[in-house]
């Protein structure tokens, strides 16, 4: 690896490790082994490093919950879609806690978006994309086949993960299970569980 890539691995421990707000250039380069003259040279400031770092742990999350390959690709979902919500929960669910520090880090971020312009136009494309890959990486749901129901799912599945996971982080006892949310579900839709 180059200085480029050793900062942005290095930034990522950082984050993980010290938060948004307390990682210092100096605790990145620490991490990394490169020189503070490298920061500036290779993404411009500190702050674009960090976004970079925040998008990149985001984006390898959303590769860690998406449905698992087999030897021929995506496994298919199941074909009853309360199994396949159940299915897609339990695999979010059973990383809750090794994605633990993403999502810490993920609630500060938000904490610091109505004063950092920056950050906040930094994570809206990624946001929206994020949406999209989600609905595809948990339902199937092809984006460029089916542009408006990937947006509305990837909608709803972002806004449940938050929730779900912010439930997780407070009391991983009385949290969510797939089955507590299938079964919340066909409650929803009119159907006793």
């Amino acid at each position: 690896m180059g200085h480029k890539e050793d900062l942005l691995e290095g930034a990522k421990r950082c984050l993980l490790e010290k938060g948004y707000g307390r990682t210092t250039a100096r605790d990145i380069v620490a991490a990394s082994g490169t020189n503070l003259a490298s920061i500036g040279y290779h993404y411009g400031s500190k702050d674009a490093l960090l976004q970079q770092a925040f998008l990149a742990l985001t984006e390898e999350w959303g590769e860690q919950v998406s449905v698992p390959d087999g030897p021929e690709g995506a496994v298919p979902p199941p074909a009853d879609p309360y199994e396949r919500f159940r299915a897609m929960w339990a695999q979010l669910i059973g990383a809750a806690e090794a994605s633990r520090p993403v999502w810490k880090l993920q609630t500060e971020v938000v904490t610091r978006l109505d004063d950092d312009e920056k950050l906040r136009e930094a994570i809206k494309e990624p946001q929206r994309e994020g949406r999209l890959g989600i609905a595809e990486g948990m339902l199937g749901i092809d984006p460029a086949a089916a542009p408006e129901k990937a947006r509305v799912a990837g909608l709803l599945l972002q806004a449940m993960a938050t929730g779900v996971m912010i439930q997780w982080m407070v009391d991983p006892d009385t949290a969510p299970s797939a089955e507590d949310l299938t079964a919340g579900l066909k409650v929803l839709m009119g159907e006793d569980s």
